[in-house]
């Protein structure tokens, strides 16, 4: 059965990326070495920490975010990592205040992205017959599962300057 809540729990990065481009466009243009970075990336209480601080750091910055992804209309075009992080830093205060948390804005996405394949990851096991996705960590996978309620909360946190305006669920002030 599908898990809603468990899928709400692991759009803490989609909501990240969304920001600037959709998933599944990032998903089919992305470069291989992109790829194997996302993968390999070694989920660890050090970088949640300073991810968590990032979005905190960022909250300031929620409304420039929205409006910088609405005026964006060529997020197809968003190749590589490297694409993500120069239209984010595009926006200003968007790196510093990523920065300020010791994390550079690759690393924010890299970290947003591997905690959104490994939660992905943590649901497919869950289902009937599941299997871990080939190079998929079940190391970053169980890191994911003690620290979903703290993931979560961050997704809420980021869902104020996502594209939708936060209003997925139909709660849209407007």
């Amino acid at each position: 059965m599908f898990n809603n809540h468990h899928l709400q729990s692991t759009a803490l990065a989609a909501s990240v990326v969304a920001l600037f481009v959709s998933a599944p466009s990032f998903a089919g243009n992305v470069v291989d070495s992109d790829t194997k970075e996302i993968t390999g990336y070694v989920l660890t209480e050090a970088g949640l920490a300073k991810y968590t601080q990032a979005v905190k750091n960022l909250a300031p910055l929620a409304k420039r975010l929205s409006d910088a992804c609405k005026a964006d209309d060529d997020s197809d075009n968003v190749r590589s990592l490297d694409d993500m992080v120069a239209r984010f830093d595009a926006v200003p205060g968007v790196r510093a205040a990523i920065n300020s948390a010791d994390l550079t804005t690759r690393e924010y996405f890299v970290f947003s992205l591997s905690v959104f394949q490994n939660g992905m990851a943590a649901w497919a096991l869950e289902q009937p017959g599941g299997k871990l996705p080939p190079g998929t960590s079940m190391a970053n996978v169980k890191f994911y599962r003690a620290h979903e309620a703290a993931i979560k909360k961050l997704g809420e946190q980021i869902k104020a300057a996502d594209c939708d305006g936060g209003d997925s669920e139909g709660d849209s002030e407007e």
